[in-house]
């Protein structure tokens, strides 16, 4: 039976490469924790059985010939490949655990509620979050995440996608702000204090965008600013001001009765909360996806 490839031992095409990258034996030696004259041998052994020879020695080290010159290339392609595949081997054998990103509020108001559930169901799976509220450049050597959380549009992404919920949009604050107020119809948040999530990159929908919708002029009441939407909510329960609420993620706290809705009035919100798919996302990564939006 012959064999499939046309090659001479692997040991010692790989210890020519090793002498050819440095152009010393000594240096490959060392490389390869091996002796000079183990080196030298195997170049032999290499020379012998292609009927060349692939370097010319010199008094103070070696050059390649064309030969040698040729089979470096072909050597140096192939290990990349063949180092390339190993690569995306670890990465998958590494990627049973799944990472994803999202914000610092769908974190923690949404998505790490539900991570127990999720490990009972799949307890060899260990879900790592990446909390960022902005973009976070990926470096040289950084992994980037399976799964990632936004809100926006989907169909503007380039990766698969799928919506996880796409809710409505209430007025909430706390019952002591409500009753402070007066407040019962929406024309009673004009004037009162209101909170603003101005949250980096992240497009939340704002007051004047909600006033608008329902059919009313822009707020002329105080306006507090607030860079974090877990923030924003903290200061809602203490009584700060009105602060806009996606029903996905203020669940808990209207159930509680931390925040209230404070009007009947609301707005379907013009854009979901959606996953993005990212093109590496391991078998993992994608059956968490499926639970996600599932439940």
């Amino acid at each position: 039976m012959s064999k499939p490839y046309d090659l001479p031992s692997l040991g010692d095409l790989s210890c020519f490469e090793c002498a050819a990258r440095n152009l010393s034996f000594k240096q490959a030696a060392a490389e390869l924790n091996v002796t000079p004259a183990a080196v030298s041998h195997r170049i032999k052994a290499l020379e012998q059985e292609l009927g060349q020879a692939l370097f010319t020695r010199q008094y103070r080290g070696v050059e390649l010939t064309e030969a040698g010159a040729l089979l470096f290339v072909s050597l140096q392609r192939g290990f990349e490949t063949i180092s390339d595949g190993v690569a995306r081997i670890r990465y998958r054998h590494d990627q049973a655990g799944v990472t994803i990103a999202a914000t610092t509020a769908m974190s923690g108001l949404w998505l790490t509620p539900r991570l127990a559930a999720f490990w009972r169901a799949h307890p060899g799976i260990a879900i790592s979050q990446m909390v960022q509220d902005g973009i976070v450049p990926v470096g040289p050597g950084a992994v980037p995440p399976d799964l990632s959380i936004h809100y926006g549009r989907p169909e503007r992404e380039s990766d698969e996608t799928r919506v996880l919920f796409h809710d409505r949009i209430l007025a909430v604050g706390s019952p002591g702000f409500a009753r402070a107020h007066g407040i019962v119809a929406a024309a009673d948040l004009l004037g009162v204090p209101l909170i603003h999530t101005l949250s980096g990159t992240l497009a939340w929908t704002d007051w004047r965008e909600w006033f608008e919708t329902l059919g009313w002029p822009p707020p002329e009441g105080p306006g507090f600013a607030l860079n974090n939407y877990l923030i924003s909510l903290q200061a809602a329960e203490d009584d700060v001001g009105a602060v806009l609420g996606w029903e996905g993620l203020v669940a808990g706290h209207l159930q509680s009765g931390r925040l209230v809705q404070l009007v009947p009035d609301a707005m379907i919100s013009p854009c979901p909360f959606y996953l993005r798919i990212h093109a590496h996302a391991s078998a993992n990564a994608r059956l968490f996806a499926d639970w996600l939006v599932a439940g």
